[in-house]
Parts: structure tokens; sequence; C-alpha cells
């Protein structure tokens, strides 16, 4: 039988435990004990639903409370100087005060520090928490998280293979804070802890351990590729009888195939997704003591795996190496997947259908013991049954009549570069802009939501009920706007956001209006920390039947005189942020959102709301990982965005927003898509990320680069914030420059909100002063 592989598993719970007890211990409602065992249980939980299923290889150290990058940064002791005045709150064994305020901030007794700065996972809509890297850094083994989970696996009845992220990738994700170094000039210092932990582990008595090497997949330079095999013989060395498995993912090899096949490794993981013809290219070079684990089953979307196709790839491999030297597996960890499909059960928002093309993380696992099963070829009845039902519901997806609409097909396709460009110049809609608004300089706003209370979310999950009616919520939904926009005013904000309280995501709301999409009840996917997102399903193709956002937008604008932002998200975000069709390319999907989002901002001008906000955070996270296929995605998603916002009067001020991305590489695109405004996250980096927006390339629009890190509990004051605008002010024209929150206030509670808009209100006039 192929052994099956499973590269990691979600770890927030089923129903979100994870995300309810850190909230109640940040929350100081629960004690340490009481959440490192919910912890536990969650952990032996995925451990038990893994092996059931069939796992050989179940994955240890890949829960974590807030993030799996952040746990190796306390690991191998890369823990910022600013943090030294809660060193001695470490405990050796849990590091939770400490660990809790390198990710959120700490604002307690006498001690203020700033949170670490976070970014995507790659191409993922995960966020992981920068490591921060210094001239002189040290390491040392400061947390044995990694031993304690193997070791709690063992003692409960699993043999696990612990999971490290690799040494090179973990470098490359970080950032120098200072200059006169590369980072991955550290590694020399680095390795020692490594050498450390896999000593560890085999000393307990780990049979595998999984190294994550993701940037083995991407473009990397010659000496960096070459330092691989260096590296990986001084781990190989350290591992004593431990067996090594390099995972690879969200790309294929391409040109590093001869650097990863030569590792000193017994495993090597491919995703067969994402890099689906790798075969062809890497099973002559092999050498025979390699095996392969086939990332076969998709890690990151939710559509069922199609069998046959995935024992093409499987028959493959086997021919060429053996049976025994094949492991079939998902492609990547299915941290990026919902728990369990057999937790949704409304046919109303998920048709059982569509619901019958889906497989979540326990189905996955199910998938991959199938495939073992059907490619070793003695097949049970049960087996059998279940392949035949697999390509059923291939077929039955093929030919559903609920996907395809002709009429949507017909007008994406007859999308032409007027369609995606504004009428005039930006310096002509700036004038009649500042004519029609006379907002001072400096201009403050926010970037659209303001704080779900209990209470919101009690009267959203009470109209869903049927314990309150419409008109009820509706009246509800009312008051919390009036107040907001009264606020807003109090505070002197210029330009005011309605706050978004009929809305439970920035992406589920708009889904849950468009023709094309289906919604899960328990389809969580963690994004950051106790940040957890619903992703919409979307299965066919998409349109607007009706307006979505004029009703709350155009009532906000009639209690005052103020302007009053329309929000929007993009349609690149909308894409992003869902589970997306993976029958069609996606820039086709893409235009069909932006069609359905004009057809929105068209709806808002004529309802007289002339600042329109369209996010799209995620634009960035969707370039490929792969210099060569980038410039073809960005024309594509800044074409969709044009789409989506150029048919409008000139008096009509379009905002984007942006937040958690590296913009050096993609500035010029950023300007190409051409909004009047753009806001950005630059708090964290203490600006550091507006520096793209100035240097050789002057960006041409208007900038609201945020002054307030609200991913922090921490409330920073007016003379933080006129410290960051100073420094936005040296490398961006005044005139230029917009003041905001680094994102939207959602997640914050009312008082620190209040105080923080407070002092970014005050630090815009000190600046308009200066």
């Amino acid at each position: 039988m192929l052994l099956t592989n499973n590269l990691g598993y979600p770890r927030v719970g089923a129903f979100r435990e994870l995300k309810k007890a850190n909230e109640a211990y940040w929350a100081k409602k629960i004690s340490a004990e009481e959440l490192l065992q919910a912890g536990l249980k969650i952990r032996e939980s995925n451990w038990k639903t893994q092996q059931e299923a069939g796992i050989d290889l179940i994955p240890s150290n890949d829960f974590s409370f807030y993030d799996q990058v952040l746990d190796l940064s306390l690991t191998v002791g890369a823990i910022p100087a600013r943090y030294n005045s809660l060193l001695d709150r470490i405990d050796r064994q849990y590091n939770l005060d400490l660990y809790f305020a390198m990710a959120r901030g700490f604002q307690e007794e006498g001690v203020d520090v700033t949170a670490m700065e976070m970014t995507k996972w790659f191409d993922t809509n995960y966020h992981y928490l920068v490591p921060e890297f210094t001239k002189d850094q040290t390491f040392q083994l400061t947390s044995e998280k990694f031993l304690n989970e193997y070791k709690e696996a063992k003692s409960l009845g699993f043999e696990t293979k612990p999971v490290l992220i690799g040494p090179i990738t973990y470098l490359l994700i970080g950032k120098e804070k200072e200059e006169g170094f590369q980072r991955i000039d550290l590694i020399d210092r680095l390795l020692p802890v490594y050498e450390e932990i896999l000593a560890k582990l085999a000393d307990a008595g780990a049979q595998y351990v999984q190294i994550d090497e993701p940037y083995l997949a991407l473009d990397i330079d010659a000496a960096t590729r070459s330092l691989y095999g260096k590296v990986f013989e001084k781990l190989a060395a350290a591992a004593k009888n431990i067996k090594l498995i390099v995972a690879t993912y969200f790309e294929a090899l391409q040109d590093n195939e001869e650097t990863a096949v030569n590792l000193p490794v017994h495993a090597l993981h491919l995703d067969l997704v994402r890099g689906e013809n790798q075969l062809d290219t890497i099973l002559p070079k092999v050498p025979a003591s390699l095996t392969l684990s086939l990332g076969v089953v998709e890690g990151r979307n939710i559509w069922k795996n199609d069998y046959e196709k995935s024992l093409e790839k499987i028959k493959q491999a086997v021919e060429a190496l053996g049976a025994e030297r094949v492991w079939v597996a998902p492609s990547s960890s299915l941290l990026h997947v919902p728990f369990d499909l057999d937790n949704e059960d409304n046919e109303e928002s998920l048709p059982a259908e569509v619901k019958n093309w889906l497989a979540f993380a326990k189905q996955k696992l199910a998938e991959v013991k199938d495939l073992s099963v059907l490619a070793n070829g003695e097949v049970d009845v049960k087996t059998a049954a279940r392949f035949d039902a697999n390509k059923a519901a291939a077929e039955s997806r093929r030919t559903s009549p609920l996907i395809h609409r002709p009429e949507v097909k017909e007008r994406t396709a007859n999308i032409t570069d007027d369609d995606a460009t504004r009428t005039s110049p930006f310096s002509v809609r700036k004038a009649a802009q500042q004519a029609k608004f006379n907002l001072p300089g400096f201009a403050t706003t926010t970037i659209g939501s303001f704080p779900q209370t209990k209470d919101v979310r009690k009267w959203r999950a009470d109209l869903k009920k049927g314990v309150i009616t419409q008109e009820q919520y509706d009246k509800e939904i009312a008051e919390e706007t009036e107040r907001t926009i009264r606020l807003q005013e109090d505070l002197d904000i210029d330009v005011l956001v309605h706050g978004e309280f009929e809305r439970n995501d920035m992406v589920e709301y708009f889904g849950e209006q468009l023709a094309g999409y289906a919604f899960t009840k328990n389809g969580w996917v963690q994004s950051y920390g106790s940040r957890c997102v619903k992703p919409p399903i979307i299965y066919g193709d998409v349109y607007r039947p009706e307006d979505m956002t004029v009703r709350w937008s155009a009532y906000a604008q009639s209690l005052t005189d103020r302007p009053v932002k329309g929000m929007l998200t993009g349609p690149v975000t909308i894409l992003q942020w869902s589970f997306v069709r993976n029958d069609q390319p996606r820039s086709t999907t893409t235009y069909q959102i932006a069609l359905a989002i004009l057809d929105e901002v068209q709806a808002l001008e004529k309802a007289g709301i002339k600042i329109i906000q369209i996010d799209e955070p995620a634009i960035r996270e969707g370039l490929p990982l792969r210099k060569a296929g980038q410039k073809d995605y960005l024309n594509w998603a800044v074409r969709a965005f044009r789409v989506s916002s150029s048919n409008v009067e000139d008096d009509t001020q379009i905002h984007t927003h942006m937040c958690y991305s590296e913009f050096n590489d993609v500035i010029e695109d950023i300007a190409a898509m051409d909004a009047d405004v753009i806001t950005i996250e630059t708090s964290r980096s203490q600006m550091e990320l507006l520096d793209a927006f100035a240097g050789d390339f002057k960006y041409p629009n208007d900038i609201g680069p945020g002054v307030y890190d609200i991913h922090s509990p921490r409330v920073p004051s007016t003379e933080e914030m006129v410290h960051l605008l100073r420094k936005a002010k040296a490398v961006v024209p005044a005139e230029q420059l917009w003041v905001n929150p680094d994102c939207g206030l959602k997640t914050r509670a009312w008082p620190e909100t209040k105080a923080a808009l407070e002092s970014m209100v005050e630090a815009a006039k000190i600046l308009r002063a200066e």
C-alpha cells in the first residue's frame, strides 16, 4: 500500500473553539491553563481524525495559538529587543504573555510595546508575523513546543511527524531591521538551533520530521540555491536516524529541481496541483534513495478531487519509482480549507447539488486514503463505490445548468479598453473633486467598518433565527448607523463612513447578494490569530441581481452634510477571498465580478454617493509567486479594478484600500489602477512600506498611509501618529497625503476606537498647522 502523508491540519477547531478560547484569555476571562487545555483538546481531536482516516504520516507542531512563524521565532529566540521588558515573563514551556505581546502588542502595567509586522503567507489569505533580524542577531533555543507536542501526541497514542519551517525559508520570509547585512547571511548562526531541535526530536524517538521549504518552488538566486545542499547536509547529520522530509508547495520546482532531488533527505513533497506537470521533468532526475510525496489533493480549495486525473499522476510515479517510494498527500497544509463538510446542513445557502462537488479538510483526508487504495489495485467494495460516486460528481459539475449564464458570458466577452478608462486624467479629476468637497489638507477618514459589538452580532443572529423581524433589525441598524455618523462628526473626521453594521464580512456580504455563489455555515478558515473568515463559494457565472449597498449608504448620507463613502469590496479581493471555481480562468471570473461591482458603483453614484471606496487588499496577494506569470496576472487584475471603477463622473472620487502587502515590485501596476485615493497599512512597518510610493517612481495620485494599527488593542498617542505622518511627509508631498487607520475597525472595542481616532484627528490638525 502507498503511504499516505498529510502536511498540516486546520487548528481553529471545527466551530472556532480556539478563537473563542484565545479571546477569552485576552479578556482575562479564562486562565492560561484553560487556554492550554483548549489547545490540547483541538490537537488531540485533529490527530484522532487523521488516524481514523488512515493517514500514515500525521503532523505535529502544525498547531499554533496564533501563528506558526511566530512560534518558530520564539523557538529560535528571534525576539526583538523592544520585548526585553517582557522577558521576565517567559515560561520556558508556554511563553504566553510574551508570545501574544509579539503578536498583538502590549499596553499594561507601564509597559507599551508595538506588535510585530504582519504580512501574507506567500499568495494565501493567511497572515504571518514577520521575523525581525538585526546585524548582530543571535539565536538560541527558547521554546520546546515542537518537542512537547510530539511527546504529547505519543502519550495519547499517536506517532506523529513534527513539522518545522525550514531555516532558509524562515530567514527569507523575515526582514532586516537595519542596513549593512543580508538576512540569509545569518544562516550559520541559525543552524545550530535547528541541529539542537533535531537532536532533541531524535532522542525522543521521532521517526520522521517534515521541513517546509516553499522557497524551493520560487525564483531564487544561484547563491541561495547552492546553500540548500550545505544546509541540509548539516541537518541530515543532526537528525541521526530521523527520516527527513522536505516539503515544497504553492508552485512547481522548475529550475530548482536538480537542487531539490539531490538533497540528503528521505522524501521530497511536490505540489502537483499548482505544478501539475512537474512529474514529467522531475522523475528522470530522482535518485534511487529518494521517495516522492505527491500532492495531488488540492490543499487550498474545496472542490472534490478528480480521482481519475490523480490516479494518472500516481501511476506515472509508481511506474518510475515503485509503490514503496511513492506517497499520496494533499498539495499543501490543509490550514487553508474548512474543517468538515458534514457540518453543513443548510440547503438554502449550500444546495445539495453544489455540496456534492465539495470536500473540506476531513473529506480531503478520505480522498488521500481512497487514492492510495485505488492506486494499490486491491480495491474493496466501499472504495470502489466512492470511486463511482466521485466520477458521478465530476460529471454532474461539468453539465449542471446551475453554473452557466449565457448573458453573463456575453457581457464579459464584450468588455473593451474604454470600459476600463476614466474620462479625464487624475489632475483634472482632483480639481473637480476638490471643488466639490473642499477638503482640508491631511484629510481624515476611516477605512470603512466600525466596532461590531455583541449587540450588533446578536441582531444579525436573531434575524437569521427569526427571533426578531426584518423591521426590528433595520431599526437597530439605523440607530447604530446614526450614532456612528454623529460620533464621526463630533470627532471632526472629514470623510465619514456608515459603519457597515449590516455586514458580516467584506466578501461574504457581497457574495450573499451575487448570483453564482453558495455559502457555508461553519466553513471557517483562519486568516490570522483569532480572526477567522468564512469564504463564500463561487460555483457559477456571477452577476448582480439588485442593489447591494445603496440603502444604508444613502441613509447615512442623508444624516450629514459631510461626504459619506460608499463601501464596496473590489473584484480581485472578492475572487481571492472566495473559494473559486476551477473550471474556467480566474481572470474570466474576476471580470464577471467587476461588472457586478460596476453596476453597484453606478447605483451609488445615482443615489448621490460621490466618494466610493472599492477595497482591494488582496490584489498583491494574488500575484503569482514566479515572475514569469506576474505580468499577465497584473494586467487582468488591474484592468478588472478599472472596469469596476471607471464609468463614473470626474467629481466622483474613487478610493481603494490595501493592507499587509509589499508594494515595491508592483507599484507601477498599483498606480495603473488609477484610484483617486489609495489607503494602505503602514503603521506596523513604521512607514517603511511607503518607500515604494516615493523613490524613483513617484506615485501620482493621493495616498493615505495608516497611522493606527487596528490589529493591536493598544491605543497610539497623538505624538506617535504625528511622528508617523512626518515620516510620510518626508517621502510623499503633503498635498497627496490623507490620514486614516491601517484598516477597518470592526474587531476593535468602542473605547479604544474613540481614543485612537481622537488622537488621529488631532495629529492631522498638527500637520496642517505645520
